[in-house]
């Protein structure tokens, strides 16, 4: 392997880190967003902490229809 390919191969290496770190950010500040979302939930409405998933998902859409 030359110079110029030890380069490009090092270049190519260092794009794929930080498209790594990238997807990492974006999966950190997607879960920060929805605990956020579902703390305000629980907060507006108390009573979203006890029920299953889908009740909850059921009152949420006949609530904003």
């Amino acid at each position: 392997m030359n110079e110029d390919e030890k380069k490009l191969l090092q270049a190519k290496h260092r794009l794929e880190e930080a498209q790594a770190r990238d997807r990492v950010k974006e999966r950190k500040a997607r879960t920060r967003r929805l605990i956020q979302e579902g703390a305000i939930l629980e907060k507006v409405f108390p009573a979203a902490a006890e029920m299953e998933l889908t009740k909850l998902e059921e009152a949420l859409y006949w609530a904003l229809r």
